[in-house]
C-alpha cells in the first residue's frame, strides 16, 4: 500500500492519451496519480506508428481537434526537460497519392483547405521530386507540410516523466477495479493495490475503456479495432515523408467490421520502414493473420516497388479504441460525478493526445475550452451504453 498526498485526479491508463492528460493537468497545478495494470505505453501506444496527422480527416470535429493538437504538440514538447526532450519528433510532412482517378483526392484537398489545413495539390512530377522511389503510376498527389511523426513510447514516457518532476506519481502493475462513491460522486478508485482516495478518476484505458466504464457504473460504447504494421530491415534514406494512398482516408472513417487495408509507408530515424495499415474488428483476438500481412506487403510494393526486394524484420499489432461514430470521447460523465473519460481516438490517439489533454484540463478546471467540446461529449447516443 502506497502512502502519499491524496491526488486530485487518478488517471487510469498510462498510454499516450493518459500521459498527455496527466501532463496537462499537472502543468496546471493539479495533483495527479497515473496507474496502469501493465506499465507506461505498454498497450495501444506501443503498437502504433506515431502518426501526427491533419491529412487524413474529413472536415468536422475530429479535424478541428487534429489541427488544435498539431499546434499543441509544439507546446507540449516545449515543456519537456532536456533529459527527456528527444522523442524523435520529425516534422517531415505527408504526401497522399492517387494512382487512379485524381478527382476524389483533389476534391478532398479542397475541402480540407476550406477547413484551414495546408494541402497543396501537386503533379506526378512534383510527387517524384519529393519521393523519387514512388511508383510511376501516380496520377496526382497532395502535400501536407504539417503532418509529423513521433516515437510514441518515448513521447508517452517523457510526458509521464514530467508528471513525476511536478510531484505527481506513476504506478505500474496496478489494476483499476472500479470507483468508490459517496453521496453520488467519486471519492476514490478501487485497485489491485488497495483503495486510492481521490477527487476524480479519468478513464484513459483505450480499447479497454468500455470495460472500465462499466466497472465504474457508467458503461460507454468503446470497442477494440485490430491493426497490424510491418517493419523492414534498416535501409539508407528511401522514403522521405509519410506517404499513403488515397484509400486511407476512407478506411479511417469506415465502420465496416471486415478487414480493410490501405497503404501507409514511412521511414523511422533508425532506418527501418514502417508499413501499414489494417483495420479489423475481431474483438481482442491478437492472433497474427498471414493474409493481413500479405495484403499490407502487396499494397506497399505497389506504392514503392523497391520494397519488393527488402526483407521484413518483424510485424506487430495492437488494439485501437473505436467509437461507433468515429469521434473520441472526451469529458465528464453525467452519470457518475467525478468520473471523466478520454478515449475512443482509434488510430489517431498519438496525434490527438495533446489537445485532448488540454481540453480535459480546461473542462476540469472550469476554464473556457480552446475548442468546442460538445461533439466529444460522453452522453451522445453513439457512445452512452444503457
Amino acid at each position: 500500500m502506497h502512502r502519499s498526498v491524496t491526488p486530485d485526479v487518478v488517471v487510469v491508463g498510462a498510454g499516450m492519451v493518459g500521459a498527455a492528460c496527466a501532463d496537462a493537468l499537472s502543468a496546471a497545478g493539479v495533483r495527479v496519480l497515473v496507474i496502469d495494470r501493465d506499465g507506461p505505453a505498454a498497450g495501444t501506444t506501443a503498437s502504433g506508428e506515431g502518426n501526427v496527422l491533419v491529412s487524413d480527416k474529413e472536415p468536422g470535429p475530429e479535424l478541428d481537434l487534429a489541427i488544435a493538437s498539431r499546434a499543441e504538440w509544439d507546446v507540449v514538447r516545449g515543456r519537456l526537460s532536456e533529459r527527456v526532450a528527444d522523442v524523435e519528433w520529425e516534422a517531415k510532412g505527408g504526401v497522399v497519392v492517387a494512382t487512379g482517378d485524381p478527382e476524389p483526392l483533389t476534391a478532398f484537398a479542397v475541402k480540407q483547405r476550406e477547413a484551414g489545413v495546408v494541402a497543396r495539390v501537386i503533379t506526378p512530377a512534383e510527387v517524384f521530386d519529393l519521393e523519387p522511389l514512388i511508383t510511376p503510376r501516380v496520377t496526382v498527389g497532395v502535400h501536407y507540410p504539417d503532418d509529423a511523426q513521433v516515437q510514441p513510447v518515448l513521447a508517452a514516457t517523457a510526458l509521464l516523466a514530467m508528471v513525476r518532476e511536478r510531484g505527481g506519481e506513476v504506478r505500474s502493475g496496478v489494476n483499476a477495479i472500479g470507483v468508490r462513491q459517496s453521496r453520488g460522486r467519486v471519492v476514490g478508485v478501487d485497485t489491485s493495490d488497495g483503495d486510492i482516495a481521490c477527487g476524480a478518476v479519468l478513464n484513459a484505458c483505450g480499447p479497454w475503456a468500455g470495460a472500465f466504464g462499466a466497472a465504474a457504473g457508467a458503461p460507454i460504447e468503446v470497442l477494440p479495432r485490430r491493426g497490424m504494421v510491418l517493419v523492414t530491415a534498416p535501409l539508407p534514406e528511401c522514403v522521405r515523408h509519410k506517404v499513403y494512398d488515397a484509400d486511407y482516408v476512407g478506411a479511417v472513417g469506415s465502420g465496416d467490421a471486415e478487414l480493410q487495408t490501405s497503404t501507409v509507408v514511412e521511414s523511422t530515424r533508425a532506418g527501418t520502414v514502417l508499413i501499414g495499415s489494417s483495420r479489423e474488428r475481431v474483438g481482442f483476438d491478437d492472433a497474427v493473420r498471414v493474409r493481413v500481412l500479405r495484403e499490407l506487403a502487396r499494397k506497399a510494393v505497389g506504392l514503392f516497388p523497391f520494397l519488393g526486394d527488402v526483407p521484413v524484420m518483424r510485424a506487430y499489432g495492437g488494439f485501437r479504441p473505436y467509437a461507433p461514430d468515429h469521434l473520441p470521447v472526451i469529458g465528464a460523465d453525467p452519470r457518475v460525478l467525478g468520473l471523466w473519460h478520454a478515449t475512443g481516438h482509434e488510430g489517431a490517439g498519438i496525434g490527438l493526445a495533446p489537445a485532448t489533454g488540454r481540453l480535459i484540463t480546461e473542462l476540469f478546471l472550469g476554464l473556457a475550452p480552446h475548442l468546442d467540446p460538445s461533439p466529444f461529449r460522453v452522453d451522445r447516443p453513439a457512445v452512452i451504453a444503457r
